[in-house]
């Protein structure tokens, strides 16, 4: 009776404990992207904290560069990447308004002040100089939106201006080049230009509400909810580990950035990281909704508390 006893026990245990490997996928496929001054990605990929998490359950973490928020809600369309360590509400909300369910599991960073719309070498535009300008910079993203609310500001609409859709850094050689005569650029990419002869034209900051959050497709968030709050807490753990070793975070966002540490602690005071949405954070993607829906740039209104997950608010 007691062997029988033991072997039932066992053979439960053991269907409990490959219950619990099954909640857990066998790899993660995850977006890497350091600008505008990710430092909590940073930190969290260069000293290998969500491999570290993972290890013991033998779960694979797999680091993807794209560094378009639209691109990003492409490759989770596809099932191609499961999770965004960072990505602009704009392309959040542009994703669902067109059926890619994406969803927010935390909040990264408020950093309006590190995105720009920078005119070319010599130049000393203002923003209705640029009616028939060539701009060049990412499609889908918050930069775009910052590009038609700042014409919007002016009288103007994206259709007064040539407007070129180019990933961050060939916008930068493009400008630098003098091929076009203004770029949407953030953080190291507007020191860079400014370093080259050329003047920001404006920033987000009273334009558009830039928020950065950590984003996840929706099936995988139903399906490994256990590895997800993994990734959160990591991500939160960053932040506290940043927070009580800046100058270690600062050098390593400086290397990665390619730039000084006074210049990395100047892209870091703009940066205000943070970890859970607030109510303010929730009006402002109901606000941003309706420009982008106004502007023609989403699709379909949705619910945008429906794109919040709790994780992000606690």
């Amino acid at each position: 009776m007691f062997k029988l006893f033991a072997s039932a026990f066992i053979a439960g245990t053991l269907a409990m404990s490959a219950a619990a490997a099954a909640d857990l996928p066998k790899e993660i496929n995850i977006v890497y992207v350091k600008a505008p001054f990710n430092l909590q990605n940073i930190v969290m990929k260069e000293k290998g904290m969500l491999e570290k998490a993972f290890e013991k359950d033998g779960v694979k973490v797999n680091w993807k560069t794209i560094t378009s928020g639209s691109k990003q809600t492409q490759a989770m369309a596809g099932g191609a990447i499961d999770i965004s360590a960072v990505m602009n509400t704009s392309s959040l909300l542009m994703a669902n308004g067109a059926g890619n369910k994406v969803l927010i599991a935390t909040g990264v960073a408020h950093p309006a002040d590190t995105f720009a719309i920078v005119g070319k070498p010599g130049a000393n535009f203002s923003v209705k100089d640029l009616k028939g300008k060539k701009i060049a910079g990412p499609k889908g993203t918050v930069l775009h939106q910052l590009l038609v609310a700042a014409l919007a500001k002016n009288g103007m609409s994206i259709s007064d201006v040539e407007f070129i859709s180019m990933d961050q850094p060939s916008a930068l050689s493009a400008l630098l080049a003098g091929h076009i005569d203004g770029a949407l650029l953030a953080a190291s990419g507007v020191i860079k230009a400014e370093k080259s002869g050329s003047k920001v034209i404006t920033t987000a900051k009273d334009l558009v509400n830039v928020n950065l959050v950590t984003t996840v497709r929706e099936d995988f968030a139903k399906k490994y909810p256990e590895a997800l709050d993994v990734v959160v807490k990591v991500q939160r753990d960053a932040l506290a580990w940043i927070e009580k070793h800046p100058e270690e975070a600062l050098a390593l966002g400086a290397k990665e950035h390619g730039i000084d540490i006074g210049e990395a602690k100047k892209l870091a005071s703009w940066s205000n990281y943070y970890n859970t949405l607030t109510e303010k954070d929730i009006k402002g993607l109901e606000e941003d909704q309706n420009f982008l829906i106004n502007n023609k740039m989403m699709e379909n209104r949705v619910d945008v508390k429906s794109l919040v997950l709790p994780s992000a608010l606690k």
